[in-house]
Parts: structure tokens; sequence; C-alpha cells
């Protein structure tokens, strides 16, 4: 997957982070919660007791694109050069990591990492480095 980026993307992408982590101290500090979202989807699948917090966060992950676009941003071109059947394997290999890691990247790399959790760093250093690895043997040893 490639994203062709244009100088004025650059701004939005900033002002997503900020509001990523704006949200994640939100719901740290305001609510006692991680902002994981393998965590939130859990729940609602599960029937956590606090359904609707978890929706409205998930609605909200769906939702806030869209609104971009709606406001008139332009969203940068992406090219996804891989087959269905090899992004169902990769979907379902996350899933299983996400598991076995008891949380995602954005509940250990983003929220982890900033409460200093040392389960975190090795589940967010883990997540990279598969992801290294990955990336080179697809593209310099098997391509």
């Amino acid at each position: 997957m490639s994203i062709i980026w244009e100088p004025s993307a650059l701004g939005a992408a900033l002002a997503g982070g900020i509001m990523i982590g704006l949200a994640a101290a939100w719901m740290a500090l305001g609510l006692g919660r991680i902002a994981g979202i393998s965590g939130f989807l859990g729940g609602v699948l599960d029937g956590a007791a606090d359904r609707r917090l978890r929706l409205s966060f998930l609605a909200g992950l769906v939702l806030a694109p869209a609104l971009f676009v709606l406001a008139g941003a332009r969203l940068p071109p992406v090219v996804i050069a891989a087959n269905v059947p090899l992004l169902v394997v990769a979907g379902l290999l996350v899933g299983i990591g996400t598991r076995f890691a008891s949380g995602c990247t954005s509940g250990h790399g983003v929220c982890g990492l900033s409460r200093l959790s040392p389960r975190s760093l090795v589940a967010t250093l883990s997540f990279m480095g598969a992801g290294f690895v990955t990336v080179y043997l697809l593209r310099h040893v098997l391509a």
C-alpha cells in the first residue's frame, strides 16, 4: 500500500495525531479507560456493560473521515498493491496478534507507551519488528 502525500495533507495528519492524543488523554484521565480499538470492539461483541461508550467511540472512528471529506478536505490517493486473499490473511494474523499481545497498536503504542508500560513497550517493539521483517522479506527476499 502506498499513499501519495501532498504537502497540504501533512497538516491534516498532524491535526489527526493531535486529536488522537487528546482523545486518548481524555479517555485515560477523564474516564479511566485505555483507548485501544481491539478492546473496545471486543467489549461490544462480548456485550460489555459500557456498550454505548464503546459503540460511540467506534462510530467516531468511522464517521470522522466521512465528516473530514464532507467538510471539503481532499484525502490523498491510496493504492493497495495486494490481492484480496493476502489482505484477508494479513487481517487474520493481525487479529491473532492482538489477542496474544492483549491489545492492539493503538492500545499499546499510543496509550501504553504514554503510561510508560514495559509490557506495552515490548508489544510495540514486537509489532514494529514483525512489520519491518515482513516488509523486508516480501519486498527484497521473496520479490
